[in-house]
């Protein structure tokens, strides 16, 4: 059982928290009530301001509506005025515009650009709402007076500032172009920066707007003039400086062309030496005309638009281009004329030229891309006709080398190296500096297979065939012209001199290398032909010899007594060798050997073998009495008659 107190206690307890709770449950009542009466109180003055809004805007609504009505018609009133106002101004355009149409374009390009914009868009407006408006025609008027003073601008600009490009500047081009260690690239300034800002923009505005296309003519034809005048500048610049001081470079370009056919030792008249001058001149105008062109195409393509710079290109290049391959044609038609009075040497003028082109060739077609057939084929027609002119001196100066007339008068009386010789090898030895390019003309007459079949090993191959076939041609004819000499021992130091010339000419420049390609014992056959001649020669003496000799002599005892007949053979013997050897030194001694080598060595021969035989016939006789004055007959000791044979081929001894 549950204490009796305990149970006060806890009842006590329940009573105090049911009265907690009883007093709490009135206060939420009491608050619920005071909340809905706030909640009627709010409702009732929303219901009052809802009701009073409503009044509010049925009154704002009807002037708000008017307020927008009365603002859209300001703003019509403005816009209509506005209007008004721009449409007043076009009839006032040609008035505003009127003096700095009449004062042109120069000096204010913007401004006069935009007052020629104004004159278009007032043309525009009268086109399109008023075409019979007697203003039209006056803005017309006006707006095509205006592109006729741009245009005049345009050719005004470009004609008082395109200058010719300086002969010195067009030479450091060329030459910064050669040099490997050229630090900066020569550039042209053809007009200065702001000049072509204008023409620029007048180009522009030419092109959409003004639908013309004649500022593109007027540009060519004066740039064309330019680059005319230019080139023709090189030329006269190579003139004046070789008339004055010989200086043909400028100093940024050096002479390049150190060895070519029209220079040539021994130093040559003065005629030929203006030749070398033209020969320069125009190599380096062939050179400059592709660097000014490309710097021309460079410019154009800031002014003229794209689809039409190609033909524009082309028509402003004509004119110069023309004059050089006239120049070539020129040069052509030279060789051409010296072929037939046959001049082979100043054919040797296009080789140079020829070499030259085919180089530049591959930078002169990309220049030229996108110009006219015309225009691309007239550099090729150019190197053909200077190969098959080049091609044709080449065949007639070997036959001119095999027929060259056997002329008593033009042979020399002494022995020495032919003039035919001399100018044969000289000839091919020009043609070393331009092997490929001598290869290539005699390739371009070849219809083989093999020679469509076109290699440098070709090439090589047939050059070596045709200095071959002249060197056999000289052989030839010097062979036929040796019979021109009674002497035979003459005609033999006539066929040395000239196969030791030819082979020691041969054997100092690349000619030998070149003969080997087809002719591998060409040295060797040279030199049995030049043995044999001395050999030749050797044997005009043994009319000396054989007086010395033991033929047909009885054998003689030392003191002996001798028969008159006896010693008559023996002083015929001693006046035949004295007679012989004094005919034979004095006749021999004006013949030529210019090799000193060559000389040195024939003298060694005969003196070795006429004192052999000599001493050899003195000792035999020595002590044989065949006559009461032994010097009578025994004239010369063995070393007068070593000194007499040092001295042949000696004019000066």
């Amino acid at each position: 059982m549950i204490p009796t107190q305990d149970a006060s206690a806890r009842k006590r307890e329940i009573d105090e928290k049911l009265k907690q709770e009883q007093d709490t449950l009135s206060f939420i009542r009491e608050n619920l009530e005071k909340s809905d009466q706030l909640t009627k109180g709010m409702v009732s003055i929303l219901s009052s301001f809802e009701s009073r809004l409503m009044q509010l805007e049925n009154s704002i609504i009807p002037v708000h509506k008017q307020t927008e009505n009365l603002q859209r018609l300001q703003d019509n009133v403005d816009k209509t005025l506005s209007c008004m106002d721009h449409v007043i101004s076009y009839y006032h355009v040609a008035k505003d515009t009127d003096k700095i149409i009449k004062e042109g374009p120069s000096g204010r390009l913007d401004e006069y650009l935009a007052c020629i914009a104004k004159i278009q868009k007032a043309v525009e407006y009268f086109q399109d709402n008023n075409p019979d408006s007697p203003e039209l025609n006056t803005v017309k008027v006006r707006f095509e007076k205006g592109k006729e003073l741009l245009e005049a601008e345009f050719h005004s600009l470009l004609t008082r500032y395109s200058k010719p490009v300086p002969p010195i500047l067009i030479l450091d081009m060329i030459g910064a172009d050669d040099e490997l260690d050229t630090q900066e690239e020569v550039t042209l300034d053809h007009l200065p920066e702001t000049v072509l800002q204008d023409i620029i923009c007048i180009s522009s505005w030419l092109v959409e707007y003004g639908r013309n296309q004649d500022f593109m003519n007027v540009y060519f034809q004066i740039r064309s003039s330019q680059l005319d005048r230019s080139v023709k500048s090189l030329k006269e610049h190579f003139r004046k400086s070789s008339s004055s001081s010989g200086v043909l470079y400028s100093p940024a370009v050096q002479n390049k062309r150190k060895d070519t056919p029209t220079k040539k030792p021994p130093k040559r008249p003065g005629k030929d030496d203006v030749l070398d001058i033209e020969i320069d001149s125009y190599i380096h105008c062939i050179s400059a005309f592709v660097k000014l062109a490309q710097s021309e195409y460079q410019l154009l393509t800031y002014i003229i638009p794209e689809h039409h710079q190609k033909k524009t290109f082309d028509s402003l290049i004509q004119e110069a281009l023309d004059n050089l391959m006239l120049e070539g044609d020129n040069i052509v038609s030279a060789a051409r004329r010296a072929i037939m009075r046959h001049d082979y040497s100043a054919v040797l003028t296009i080789f140079p030229i020829l070499k030259h082109l085919k180089q530049t060739k591959p930078e002169f077609d990309q220049v030229l891309q996108g110009t006219a057939a015309s225009t691309k084929n007239k550099l090729p027609s150019l190197i053909t006709s200077m190969e098959t002119i080049g091609a044709k001196a080449l065949e007639e100066f070997a036959d001119s080398i095999k027929n060259d007339p056997d002329k008593e008068y033009n042979m020399p009386k002494d022995g020495t190296v032919h003039e035919l010789t001399s100018n044969a090898i000289l000839f091919l030895q020009q043609l070393l500096d331009f092997q490929e390019t001598a290869g290539a003309m005699l390739a371009s007459q070849e219809t083989s297979s093999s020679a469509s079949s076109y290699s440098s090993e070709f090439s090589r191959r047939l050059l070596s065939t045709y200095i071959c076939k002249v060197l056999g041609n000289l052989q030839l004819n010097l062979l036929s012209k040796s019979k021109v000499y009674e002497d035979t021992a003459l005609s033999a130091i006539f066929l040395h001199n000239n196969y030791n010339y030819t082979l020691k000419s041969l054997e100092k420049s690349e000619l030998i290398q070149l003969v080997s390609v087809t002719q591998r014992k060409a040295e060797t056959q040279y030199r049995e032909l030049i043995e044999q001649q001395i050999q030749s020669y050797q044997r005009s003496w043994l009319k000396v010899t054989e007086y010395i000799t033991d033929r047909n002599m009885p054998a003689f005892q030392p003191g002996a007594k001798l028969k008159d007949k006896e010693r008559q053979m023996i002083k015929d013997k001693f006046k035949g060798f004295n007679d012989g050897l004094e005919e034979l030194c004095k006749i021999q001694k004006v013949w030529a050997i210019p090799d000193k080598d060559q000389r040195d060595a024939i003298r060694q021969a005969q003196k070795r073998m006429i004192t052999q035989a000599y001493r050899a016939f003195l000792q035999r006789y020595t002590n044989i009495s065949f006559t009461k004055n032994p010097e009578k007959y025994h004239k010369y000791r063995p070393e007068q008659v070593e000194a007499m044979i040092e001295r042949l081929f000696d004019t000066s001894a």
